[in-house]
């Protein structure tokens, strides 16, 4: 059993949080399995609308382990790789994300980055790929790659310019400084910050809401279309929307979304 990564569930959300407290929640093999399993077993559950991933003790993601960059750059093995459980993945129709840090986007329910500490390198990106991300006010981000000697990896050239735009983009990608939650939230990588006593609870609260009040078809039809967006011309993105509004108005979730604001009463949608 891998337990780097932990999986818990309660009022419709899913709790994902990465387990290796003592080393910020660096990614080694088994972290990077365990987190596509346990969202897996997420998007799998019809329990489960909304998905949290955070991580364990005062850390979100301090990025790639450091010994598999060690023994990487004196040219020598990792040792025996752990991977993924070869099964059926859930996935929606977003096209092109499938790589080892971008392929939240293809998770059909909602992903929300708590970034309770630390997010640096790939667990910047992982943060990025998110679809929310909440901050601690004391959490602290860095792409770090410039100063390991790396490059702009995992698809951060492509999210980090949309998040952001291009000249801010190239400041946190060159130098590889370190940048606060407020100024996180200022450039728009994250959508809002907390502070220590509220994070876990706003967080939380916010992701039941989603879980309780709205249809969980929308979001998954919403968030296909928001990334499938980004490649598609607006004539493209016209058409496919009109579609999905035409196929809206069949589903149960549309006739019981009309019915509860008539009816003044909490909603029940099936997702269907």
């Amino acid at each position: 059993m891998n337990n780097a990564v932990l999986y818990e569930k309660k009022e419709g959300v899913a709790i994902v949080t990465m387990n290796r407290p003592e080393r910020l929640n660096a990614v080694n093999d088994e972290i990077r399995a365990g987190l596509r399993e346990k969202l897996d077993d997420a998007a799998k559950d019809d329990e489960v609308k909304v998905i949290i991933v955070t991580g364990a003790g005062r850390g979100f993601c301090a990025g790639a382990d450091m010994d598999g960059l060690a023994a990487t750059s004196q040219g020598e093995s990792q040792g025996s790789q752990v991977e993924a459980e070869e099964r059926e993945y859930a996935a929606n129709e977003v096209q092109g994300f499938e790589g080892g840090f971008s392929y939240f986007p293809t998770v059909p329910k909602p992903i929300i980055a708590a970034i309770n500490g630390p997010a640096a390198g790939v667990g910047f990106i992982m943060a990025l790929f998110a679809d929310i991300r909440f901050a601690k006010e004391s959490a602290v981000f860095s792409s770090a790659f410039s100063k390991r000697g790396l490059i702009a990896e995992w698809g951060v050239g492509w999210i980090l310019p949309r998040l952001v735009g291009i000249a801010r983009a190239n400041d946190i990608l060159f130098s590889s400084r370190k940048f606060t939650a407020e100024e996180a939230e200022q450039m728009g990588i994250v959508n809002k910050t907390f502070s220590e006593d509220e994070f876990d609870t706003e967080v939380f609260n916010y992701a039941v809401d989603l879980a309780k009040n709205v249809s969980p078809r929308s979001l998954r039809i919403m968030k296909q279309q928001i990334y499938n967006a980004q490649g598609e011309s607006i004539k493209e993105n016209l058409d496919s929307s009109m579609q999905a509004m035409l196929d809206s108005f069949k589903s149960e979730d549309f006739k019981e979304g009309v019915s509860h604001f008539v009816e003044k009463r909490e909603a029940k949608f099936t997702g269907k």
